[in-house]
């Protein structure tokens, strides 16, 4: 679609466009020379993405919330966007416990097929996406910058990282600059993308608590590791646990507590992608179940050996997890009896 294009459904199929109704009732005022150059930049790259909410690529959690962006921009891989996510924050000013329990943690999650969620910040978000990286596994970083924008610069690596297994994100438009209030605001995507928050290291006036603030009003669960009680640096997270956040001392932890919320995420995935093919009537799977073995087989290697799109592969997993034949275990999967 060229401006062109886009200006004639507004004069004649206003309704066509991907916008919510309250804003299709009133009276439209696109900026033409912000499209053009939003639509120049999907074009400059092959990994360059405009997801609206109608688009099948729209992370399914994310429309769940009541203020969900009507377009996101995307540059990655984009089909990173289908996994089940955790989200991690916490201190721009870690410790140095603090960054090697992130960096643990998020490799832990990311070896169990989850992509780990977080804002691109110094810190505990930079150890979360340096472990991914280092372990091959997926990423989101959900930017209060343009998509295109790099904030902060000395994180130009990870950037660039992240997006040949995962993405960045961002509902400004690209070119946008890095503005105080963005930053908040971008928080509720980080929460709202994934099934659960964890808050790593957080003093009591720390930004991270405004997202697991926003996870908790979304529905999400909230996560938090306890630290040094004469330290200031967790109090916050101090607080989450007397809250209601669960303490977590490993991923097993966290994965036990996002079981029903990723049956949810699966279940609007296969709504949304209709994949021929096998159906769940033929279960067992016999050709993926085949691929999962009596000792931990992570979610990587039963895609690459069962040769399927991991859509399909998510959808028959928690199939077959529904149905006792296999059991979800930190870094991947196991099953449970023979056929």
């Amino acid at each position: 679609m060229d401006v062109e294009d886009l200006r004639q459904m507004l004069e004649h199929e206003p309704d066509a466009l991907p916008l919510p109704e309250s804003l299709l009732r009133g009276k439209l005022v696109p900026n033409l020379s912000l499209i053009e150059s939003a639509l120049s930049w999907q074009q400059s790259a092959d990994n360059n993405y405009i997801v609206t909410l109608d688009s099948p690529d729209y992370p399914c959690l994310l429309k769940q919330l009541s203020d969900p962006p009507t377009i996101i921009f995307v540059k990655g891989d984009i089909n990173a966007l289908k996994f089940p996510c955790i989200s991690m924050v916490g201190s721009r000013a870690a410790s140095h416990t603090g960054l090697q329990l992130a960096y643990k943690l998020a490799g832990e999650l990311s070896a169990s097929g989850f992509a780990v969620v977080s804002g691109m910040a110094i810190g505990i978000d930079g150890a979360a996406h340096q472990a991914c990286i280092d372990k091959g596994g997926r990423t989101l970083a959900v930017l209060g910058t343009g998509v295109d924008v790099i904030y902060p610069r000395r994180h130009k690596k990870i950037y660039e990282a992240i997006q040949s297994n995962g993405a960045v994100i961002s509902e400004f438009w690209p070119g946008t600059k890095p503005f105080a209030g963005n930053f908040p605001k971008r928080n509720r995507l980080i929460s709202g993308l994934t099934l659960g928050t964890l808050v790593v290291e957080a003093c009591r006036k720390s930004g991270s608590l405004i997202t697991a603030r926003l996870a908790m009003e979304q529905g999400r669960e909230v996560f938090a590791i306890p630290g040094n009680i004469l330290s200031g640096q967790s109090q916050g997270c101090h607080d989450l646990l007397k809250n209601g956040a669960k303490l977590v001392e490993n991923v097993a932890d966290i994965i036990e507590e996002v079981s029903a919320l990723s049956a949810f995420h699966l279940e609007e995935l296969n709504k949304r992608h209709h994949i021929g093919g096998e159906k769940a009537s033929d279960l067992p799977f016999a050709p993926l179940l085949a691929s999962v073995g009596y000792e931990t087989t992570s979610l990587d290697v039963v895609v690459e050996h069962s040769g399927k799109a991991i859509d399909l592969v998510l959808e028959q997993l928690l199939e077959l997890e529904l149905q006792g034949w296999v059991a979800v275990v930190p870094g991947g999967y196991i099953r449970l009896k023979r056929s």
